[in-house]
């Protein structure tokens, strides 16, 4: 069998084909939006390989897993795929639930820092941000399935948990 070629040409006039076909701009929204969970997928890799703790990277695996599925429902021309299912996002709820548990109340601003992988946690939970308000804006111009924005809203939520977790981590350990 011969070996792909990593080069097309086929973007080199500034655009891309669409699961179906279509090709639009590299800049249209819809490429914007999986775009950004391609780049959050690189920075959750950055975070996993920083952290170590088997079972927290199990987590982001597969997060980044249900990234991949949303990316690929985005790309799809019918907006409305199926990509992520209840079940996902309750797993991810609980997740933060137990993370947060151990965390104490929140008075103030956090500041990220503390470590490589608080910060890199911030950093991912920006990128989610983001993506977020890409797919928001996608879904101006189509319908998006409603339990994407909510996984994505909570990978945002975790994030945010799991910095605090991380900085937690770091002063017990002084």
């Amino acid at each position: 069998m011969k070996k792909a070629v990593v080069y097309t040409r086929t973007g080199d006039d500034g655009t891309t084909s669409l699961i179906g076909g279509n090709r639009v701009a590299k800049d249209h929204p819809r490429v914007e939006a999986y775009g950004t969970l391609d780049e959050l997928n690189a920075m959750l890799g950055i975070l996993a390989v920083s952290i170590d703790d088997n079972e927290l990277c199990a987590r982001i695996e597969e997060i980044e897993r249900n990234i991949i599925l949303i990316s690929t429902a985005l790309a799809n021309e019918n907006c409305n795929t199926q990509a992520i299912g209840n079940r996902a996002i309750e797993e991810l709820e609980q997740e933060i639930d137990r993370i947060d548990a151990t965390l104490a109340p929140i008075h103030d601003f956090l500041l990220p820092g503390k470590s490589f992988a608080s910060a890199q946690a911030n950093l991912c939970r920006t990128v989610c941000r983001r993506a977020e308000r890409r797919i928001v804006t996608l879904a101006d111009s189509c319908k998006i399935e409603p339990r994407i924005l909510v996984y994505i809203n909570r990978i945002s939520d975790y994030l945010f948990t799991l910095s605090r977790f991380l900085n937690n981590r770091i002063e017990k350990n002084r």
